[in-house]
């Protein structure tokens, strides 16, 4: 039994071996959040999904949101081909309509080439954000469709989509009007370098012809990342790599950190570049995780100020589902790689966290807000942000690397 008094299975750390009792429960945990996306949100009439469920999968609001549309497109289609128990006739054919949609209604023309952030439920744009979100995880949901049909319609959207989004990042972003704090230098946010870094590792992976055209994006996605290590791991900092003014500058969003470490320690592990890895795990590991995990009641704040003030975000006291996630697979990661078992202590205690305090046990999926004390903020499984994507991708990854470390304990007999 955790110390918040969910039973929870023995992983038995004598010694801080791993127990098949972890990889047992992110397997059921899987397919249990799966199960609620298949039953509740495909859009039988037009195609696609909707995100916006309620606690118990009655759908609030008839909208499709572009982000988790192609986050649950991408997701069915990566299960499919990597995950053997999924690769079922009715999960891919679940994800065809979904990938028809977005080719058909996604884009928007003009402006920019850019997709909507959200459309009708037969496909009219609504509104259309000044992110690169929506445009990323289409690119994502483009390359995963490929992927399992061979269809170079759909990696022809990827690639063409990825060198739209690498144009608005590194020529010319006037096409999105992103937040400046001078006339002559824009603010660069940590997201923006981890989802190309994301979107490369994508793209690349088992793919050489792809691993040729970015080589270079990937290694300045790298570089990009590292430039926000300075004092901590700051969420914003100017295009030349300084640190900006007041508030916004001080800010530490202790979940993005996490999660730009997991693909620094991806690149580190194909690169075999311990150096790198060994900074990740000190600086965008273990740093956001002290500065960042609520020692009296537990799990990840939104936000912190590196100064310790009172943190501008309304929001930062909260305790979101996505933070936790990375934090499971970065710091299983960590531990998979080097070896050092305080990283599968501060696994364990995340994930403790996590099944306690967002998994639903009467109606499936995860709550995704908490309030400070753990306590659920908002009942809804999915939403403008939230759907099929996190959690499953956390359940995934952990239930692989698990399996790798268990295998390499038996080999080693």
């Amino acid at each position: 039994e955790s110390q918040w008094g969910l039973e929870l299975p023995d992983p038995s750390w004598n010694g801080y071996p791993l127990h098949q009792a972890w990889k047992d429960h992110m397997a059921k945990e899987l397919d249990t959040v799966i199960s609620f996306w298949t039953d509740y949100s495909h859009d039988q009439e037009y195609g696609g999904s909707f995100s916006c469920l309620s606690r118990n999968g009655k759908l609030y609001d008839e909208l499709k949101y572009l982000l988790p549309l192609g986050k649950q497109v991408g997701m069915y289609c990566r299960l499919y081909r990597t995950v053997e128990r999924f690769r079922r006739a009715e999960l891919l054919g679940a994800a065809k309509p979904g990938g028809e949609f977005l080719i058909r209604f996604a884009r928007v023309e003009p402006p920019a080439k850019k997709c909507a952030f959200s459309v009708t439920k037969d496909g009219t744009p609504v509104k259309v954000q000044r992110t690169l979100f929506s445009e990323s995880y289409y690119t994502l949901a483009m390359n995963e469709r490929w992927r399992v049909t061979e269809e170079t319609r759909y990696q022809n959207e990827a690639v063409e989509m990825l060198d739209r989004i690498v144009y608005w990042v590194r020529v010319d972003s006037s096409e999105l009007s992103w937040t400046r704090f001078s006339r002559t230098h824009k603010a660069e946010d940590l997201a923006v370098p981890t989802m190309l870094l994301h979107l490369v590792d994508q793209l690349q992976e088992e793919d050489e012809e792809m691993s040729k055209k970015y080589a270079e994006l990937e290694d300045w996605g790298v570089q990009r990342i590292l430039k926000h290590l300075q004092v901590a791991v700051l969420d914003n900092i100017s295009e030349d790599g300084q640190g900006l003014p007041g508030a916004f500058g001080r800010e530490q969003n202790p979940g993005q950190a996490i999660e730009a470490g997991r693909y620094l320690l991806q690149d580190a592990q194909r690169e075999g570049d311990t150096q790198l890895r060994d900074q990740v795990i000190d600086k965008f590991l273990l740093l956001p995780f002290h500065s960042g995990w609520d020692a009296e009641h537990g799990g990840f704040y939104s936000f912190r100020d590196v100064d310790n003030w009172v943190p501008h975000r309304l929001e930062w006291d909260m305790k979101l589902w996505w933070p936790h996630c990375e934090a499971m697979i970065a710091f299983l990661m960590g531990y998979s790689d080097s070896g050092d078992p305080t990283l599968l202590k501060i696994f364990n205690q995340v994930a403790e966290y996590t099944f306690c305090h967002f998994r639903d046990l009467v109606y499936r999926e995860w709550y995704g807000y908490l309030i400070e004390d753990g306590r659920v903020g908002l009942s809804i499984k999915g939403g403008l942000y939230k759907g099929c994507y996190y959690n499953p991708q956390c359940m995934a990854m952990c239930e692989q690397i698990l399996g790798a470390l268990l295998q390499r304990t038996e080999d080693s007999k």
